[in-house]
């Protein structure tokens, strides 16, 4: 059965768990890593949620996560407001493919 994850700063997501997400605390890079490393090998995410503050300090991980598994992974903003990071990886895959930047500046 498939299952919907959010990853990041336990009292940030701890929400989640009260609209069905599973939660997986992680504060760092490294954490981060081992999180989805563990949702790789359980085969049972659809749709995996990332607090932007940890995906800052591993995108590597992200990128890697997003290679080998057919789940959606996505990050959300945190309290401290949103860094974009999500939109620079899609501008810069949109320009990548079509060779023309057409999102603009953030």
């Amino acid at each position: 059965m498939s299952k919907a994850y959010v990853v990041g700063e336990k009292p940030l997501i701890s929400g989640f768990k009260g609209v069905g997400f599973e939660i997986i605390n992680a504060n760092d890079g490294e954490s981060l890593t081992r999180a989805l490393g563990q949702l790789l090998r359980s085969h049972d995410a659809s749709i995996v949620l990332v607090t932007e503050s940890v995906a800052a300090e591993n995108p590597e991980a992200l990128h890697n996560f997003s290679e080998n598994s057919s789940a959606i992974v996505t990050t959300i903003p945190t309290h401290k407001g949103s860094t974009h990071l999500e939109f620079s990886e899609m501008r810069r895959m949109v320009e990548y493919s079509i060779g023309v930047d057409m999102l603009g500046k953030e």
